[in-house]
């Protein structure tokens, strides 16, 4: 019991000691943080350390303060690091979300500047809570808020939550806009979703969907009665790079659909513009439905070229062609409409040199039907015979 006891008072001892030892430390600290002139002997005497950041780091950091312009982050700086500006508004619709305390990963934007604030962002962690945001709106038929910032390419660029970025197809603008997209620019537009990939950074809108929901149902119903195959009058509504979009009439509906550009001809196309232009009357025929979105050819209503090619085209023997197109790996040549073979440029290496639009004696080396392609050797008109 006696040894017990000395024990015990022996801790007390120690702990009172340590407790008188602390708090001269502290007292001496204190005097020597008064005394400090300079920044490095204060942290010296506090026993403080600053934490070094670089711009473009990541850190985590606990939200503190926030109101309608800015946020403030504790990221472990002599100050709290500050969420403001384009940034701010970037994220706002996500911070407003966060609880003070919380905690979350921000981007060192830049360092202190003249008030020793360093700046911030929550793109990071705010992109990928907008893309959940945007799945659970569609999977729910939710109406989206987005502002339209642009007119580019047949449709409207938009500026939705989160500062994403997404498209208003023209086909999907209703007659509220008269199926303009320059009449969207500058105005807030509701809106349902019609495709969120996080993959391909794509968020595409339809307007229509909220503006005029039973004419879009009667449509999709009538598109769905479409048989693949079946061909149509058309009119060509908009020309762009890729393709045509074309309107089709069924009574009081009309829907639209896509040519691509590769279902214009036969031929290679290059432009599609000199090809088609606007209110151009065709015909077409249609190839896929797939998604609710109708695709068109104008090319599969014509015969195709390759059909019993191999019967018309004999190995080694010599065709006129005509050079459409050079490239670093040969020259592509035109045998007939929507036919054209390729001379390797291992084939030119003997100096023969060649110019768009010129007319050449080739042969057939090897042919690949089913890759519809085909492998041409130039012959020789000096020494009148055939590299092989």
């Amino acid at each position: 019991m006696a040894i017990k006891k000395a024990k015990k008072e022996k801790k007390v001892v120690k702990k009172k000691s340590e407790k008188v030892v602390e708090k001269k430390v502290k007292k001496v600290s204190k005097i020597k943080a008064e005394k400090a002139r300079t920044m490095d002997e204060l942290l010296e005497a506090t026993g403080h350390e600053l934490i070094g950041f670089k711009k473009g780091q990541m850190v985590k950091g606990s939200l503190t303060s926030i109101s309608n312009k800015l946020a403030y982050m504790d990221i472990g700086g002599k100050t709290d690091a500050v969420v403001m500006g384009r940034e701010f508004l970037a994220v706002r619709d996500y911070i407003t979300g966060l609880s003070l305390g919380d905690e979350v990963e921000v981007q060192v934007r830049s360092l202190e500047d003249d008030k020793g604030q360093i700046l911030v962002s929550l793109r990071g962690a705010a992109s990928g809570f907008g893309w959940d945001f945007f799945e659970e709106k569609m999977k729910n038929d939710s109406d989206v808020l987005v502002y339209a910032r642009e007119e580019n390419r047949g449709g409207a660029v938009v500026v939705a939550p989160f500062g994403f970025f997404g498209f208003i197809p023209g086909s999907q603008i209703g007659d509220k806009y008269d199926q303009n997209p320059e009449k969207m620019v500058g105005k807030k537009i509701k809106c349902k979703i019609l495709e969120v990939d996080s993959a391909k950074n794509r968020l595409v809108f339809s307007e229509r969907l909220v503006s005029e929901p039973e004419t879009v149902k009667n449509e999709e119903k009538a598109a769905e009665e479409l048989k693949i195959g079946k061909n149509f009058d058309a009119e060509v509504v908009r020309v762009e790079p890729f393709g045509l979009f074309v309107k089709i009439e069924l009574g009081k509906i009309i829907l639209e659909g896509l040519v691509h550009i590769s279902e214009i001809s036969w031929e290679k196309v290059d432009q599609v513009s000199r090809f088609f232009k606007i209110r151009d009357k065709i015909k077409v025929q249609l190839i896929n439905k797939e998604g609710g979105r109708l695709q068109f050819s104008v090319k599969r209503l014509l015969p195709d070229p390759w059909k019993g090619i191999d019967k018309k085209y004999s190995k080694d023997a010599e065709y006129d062609g005509e050079v459409v197109k050079l490239a670093n790996f040969g020259a592509l040549v035109r045998l007939e409409a929507g036919v054209e073979g390729l001379i390797h440029i291992s084939k030119l290496a003997g100096g023969e040199k060649l110019n768009i639009g010129d007319k050449v004696k080739v042969y057939v080396e090897t042919m690949d039907v089913d890759r519809r392609k085909i492998s041409l050797g130039i012959v020789d008109s000096k020494k009148k015979v055939m590299y092989k």
